[in-house]
């Protein structure tokens, strides 16, 4: 059913198609609507959109929910998408792991498996190692790859969602990683970036109370950002944008993975932290750390751990980061003046260890008039935070209109 709907919306834009879209996208940001509703927002007659409505329900696309409650009069029925008409796959592809969730029509999330230890290497077979992965839990949950209408897998750095490519990494010649997956996968199949779709999976699930423009920091083992105008994600030219930690920002003569010198996320990340705390320990400082492990078998995740268990090196170098972190959004601020900043990333699991030097350095470095229509929140999913985005962004990315 999700395919022949796909196949039906990709013939071209005819009325047909594109009230189909309208009405879709329209449920996707609204859960359930009248045909009054609909109509008032696609500006159409209520005949024409109740004609539409009925054949999506034949098609077994939308569902009558029966009648809305009002004060008086005649009770409108309400309409919503069909949960399991169509199926949407989401896949995380991080550093040293990889996630995979589905969604059904409405948006729910109904299986996901998260942090599968997993090396990302350049190499067409890692590539492979990752469709099987796919394979598999489309296979082992029984997911009927006729309603999957399509996987959206997200990376970290350049990637443009346009022509499918991945520049920082899985990029083989002149195939995109699109088609790579596409002809190992044997679904439809889209890539984005990591920053990106986390920040829209905060943006629909987070519950943020009506934002319409937010700035998404992703501060991970490096530094990322994705921008939200008025609801809907800036990409770029090129599809680039939010490249927020390969700005210049320090002269420390530390070399970042991009190969330039001083990038914010140099002193600004996990790895920063990691670099840091490591460093500090070699030196003779302490740490509740050393009394469970070697200091060369300590990882991030201990690090974050020990934060939250009142370690006082941690806790002193998260502190310092996030007061320079807050100086950066600072900046950001001053020239978008956005409604909300999220703070998400597996930095932001410090909580308010991050948050409050952030918010201190954000009142001394923003213009008050700036700071005061700004919100500065951590994120709410978490873990979560980008296998959601990328379903629900694959989800709405085939009905934009």
């Amino acid at each position: 059913m999700g395919q022949a709907l796909l196949e039906e919306l990709r013939k071209g834009s005819t009325k047909s198609t594109m009230v189909k879209r309208r009405i879709i996208t329209y449920l996707i940001c609204n859960g359930k609507a009248t045909i009054t509703d609909l109509a008032k927002d696609m500006d159409l007659s209520v005949p024409t959109v109740t004609k539409f409505v009925d054949e999506m329900i034949e098609d077994g696309y939308v569902l009558d929910n029966g009648k809305l409650e009002t004060s008086g009069g005649r009770y409108p029925n309400l309409y919503g998408l069909c949960a399991d008409a169509a199926y949407f796959l989401g896949v995380e592809v991080a550093r040293d792991f990889y996630s995979i969730g589905v969604s059904d029509f409405q948006g729910n999330m109904l299986h996901q498996i998260l942090r599968v230890p997993f090396q990302r290497e350049n190499t067409l077979a890692c590539v492979d190692s990752l469709c099987k992965a796919i394979n598999e839990f489309i296979d082992g949950h029984k997911l009927d790859r006729s309603k999957i209408m399509n996987v959206c897998v997200s990376l970290a750095g350049r990637v443009n969602s346009e022509t499918g490519f991945s520049y920082s990494f899985f990029k083989f010649g002149d195939t995109s990683l699109r088609d790579l997956l596409i002809e190992r996968i044997g679904l439809p199949v889209e890539v984005e970036n990591d920053s990106r779709v986390m920040a829209y999976g905060e943006y629909m699930r987070g519950d943020f109370k009506n934002v319409k423009n937010l700035i998404y920091i992703n501060a991970g083992w490096g530094l990322g950002m994705a921008i939200i105008i008025d609801g809907k994600l800036y990409r770029g030219m090129s599809g680039f944008s939010g490249e927020f930690g390969h700005n210049y920002g320090y002269d420390n003569q530390q070399i970042c993975h991009c190969g330039k010198k001083g990038c914010i996320e140099t002193e600004v990340s996990c790895s920063a932290l990691y670099r840091k705390f490591i460093e500090r320990l070699k030196n003779g400082e302490n740490s509740i750390l050393l009394r469970e492990k070697k200091i060369e078998e300590i990882e991030i995740s201990d690090i974050l751990s020990a934060i939250n268990r009142e370690d006082v090196l941690g806790i002193e170098l998260v502190e310092e980061i996030g007061g320079e972190l807050g100086r950066h959004i600072g900046c950001l601020i001053n020239i978008f003046n956005p409604e909300l900043v999220v703070i998400g990333g597996d930095l932001s699991k410090a909580g308010g260890y991050l948050l409050h030097p952030v918010i201190a350095a954000i009142r001394k470095y923003t213009l008050n008039l700036m700071y005061r229509d700004s919100d500065i929140l951590l994120a709410k999913l978490q873990d979560d935070a980008n296998v959601v985005g990328t379903c629900l962004l694959g989800r709405t990315n085939l009905f934009a209109v």
